[in-house]
């Protein structure tokens, strides 16, 4: 068996074109989609911790991880032009690279999006918990923790991810009319605490700016580089998307432009608002209000937090289950994972099925597990759609690129340059999870996928 055989752009345009899926997204909907994604536990959290590895210079680890994510943008929106079908990094891939690798890189965005999604509910769970402590009202330990942690299972995780896993199973375009109101609402909580935070700078907490010098700066912008996870799902949607050469692009461009520039705008306001050496991680913003006495305002954001995250989990969701859908229409994995259900055009089976295993994992594993192997997960993805770009420019030169990434090979080479040396600056124990869990992907796919796969299935006949 071709263990590298490759479907071609026009396969994925037949599926594409057979799908029942409804294409209703717009550009504003898939800016929304990235945003709802990307705004949300890595502003209110993600930020505090990189703060403590980087100090006031966790700015620059924004800026860097920025760039990085800028440059996987355009990558992203050419491949997304060529063919807008779901499925993101694992469909180039199959086209790029042929089976194994698709196989290998769809099961990498299998455990970004379900680990991602676990711990997006687990911290929810947590904001949630922490709210409502502050009014007097304290839920038993038993049903807000994990059994690792002393509890019997985290239940508002577990209902959380219920509830955003119906509105999904209901429709896409209704999902993205609920993310569009929640991104609306945290845009603005956000400019509010700016504005507040803006007014209480202390000169003096900028100093020393980068008080573990440039190795603290890397070593911060790689962990808040999970603050940038979930733009790429601007790509899956690219099937239910009305004009998606025109709306991919310009919905991943929105999306990057906003995200970047709050998520300066916050890092520098809280570090000089709080020595970084006092900020609160799990509690960054709210905490910091609270600190400089502005209770309300700490409310207001505490509560701005909690939405955020609610539409961050919608998008993460989302993109998990395109995923599933894909790799199944491809025969990788069970045909009931793509069937559509025909009241509500949503992969109905699959989204239950994401939606439980998400639930499972937030309910019953504490946040720490759950949450190492997103960033790593990620970046890998990135790398192969930058060498996707490079790869297909040769045997494709005459396929229709309504977007073409300017300046190929070079800026696929530094996309892949920035995201190696992000990698390089994780943990051991983040890289052994990582080969363990590809070892368990080859395993199924050696057992199940190889086999069941259409494009074998096709030359067999």
């Amino acid at each position: 068996m071709n263990l590298f055989r490759k479907r071609t752009i026009e396969d994925f345009k037949e599926a594409a074109h057979k799908s029942n899926l409804k294409k209703k997204l717009s550009s504003f909907d898939l800016a929304a989609l990235g945003i709802g994604s990307v705004v949300g536990t890595g502003i209110f959290v993600a930020t505090g911790q990189g703060a403590k590895l980087a100090g006031p210079g966790i700015t620059l680890s924004f800026i860097i991880a920025a760039i990085t994510c800028a440059l996987c943008a355009l990558t992203y929106s050419e491949l997304a032009t060529m063919f807008p079908v779901a499925g993101s990094t694992y469909s180039y891939s199959y086209v790029a690279f042929g089976e194994l690798i698709a196989w290998i890189i769809g099961w990498d965005l299998i455990l970004e999006y379900l680990v991602s999604a676990a711990a997006v509910a687990s911290g929810w769970s947590g904001t949630l918990i922490g709210i409502l402590g502050g009014y007097g009202i304290h839920l038993p330990e038993m049903i807000t923790k994990s059994p690792l942690t002393g509890g019997i299972m985290d239940l508002p995780a577990i209902l959380i991810v219920a509830v955003i896993t119906w509105l999904l199973f209901i429709g896409v375009s209704e999902s993205a009319k609920v993310n569009n109101i929640i991104v609306g609402v945290k845009i603005f909580v956000i400019l509010i605490f700016v504005i507040l935070g803006a007014t209480h700078i202390n000169p003096a907490n900028y100093h020393p700016f980068a008080p573990y010098g440039f190795k603290g700066i890397m070593s911060g912008a790689a962990i808040i580089f999970f603050a940038f996870i979930g733009f790429d799902a601007v790509s899956t949607a690219a099937e239910e998307t009305a004009n998606p050469k025109k709306d991919v692009p310009m919905g991943l461009a929105i999306c990057l432009i906003v995200v970047i520039i709050l998520y300066i705008a916050v890092s520098f306001i809280l570090t000089g608002m709080v020595p970084f050496t006092s900020i609160d991680v799990n509690n960054a913003l709210p905490g910091a209000l609270s600190r400089i006495g502005i209770t309300w305002g700490s409310s207001l954001v505490g509560i701005g937090a909690v939405l955020g995250m609610i539409s961050t989990l919608l998008v993460t969701l989302y993109g998990q289950v395109r995923i599933f859908m894909v790799m199944s229409r491809d025969g990788l994995l069970p045909k009931s994972f793509s069937s559509v259900n025909k009241k509500y055009g949503t992969p109905g089976m699959c989204t239950i099925i994401t939606g439980f295993v998400t639930a499972i994992m937030a309910g019953f594993l504490p946040l720490e597990i759950i949450i190492d192997l997103c960033n790593i997960g990620t970046l890998f993805a990135f790398i192969l759609v930058s060498v996707g770009v490079i790869v297909l420019r040769k045997p494709t030169p005459n396929v229709e690129r309504k977007f073409k990434c300017p300046g190929v090979p070079y800026t696929p080479i530094l996309t892949i340059i920035f995201c190696c040396y992000l990698m390089s600056s994780l943990g051991l124990v983040t890289w052994i999870r990582f080969g363990i869990w590809l070892a368990i992907g080859l395993v199924i796919y050696f057992l199940y996928g190889m086999k069941h796969s259409t494009l074998n299935n096709n030359l067999d006949e």
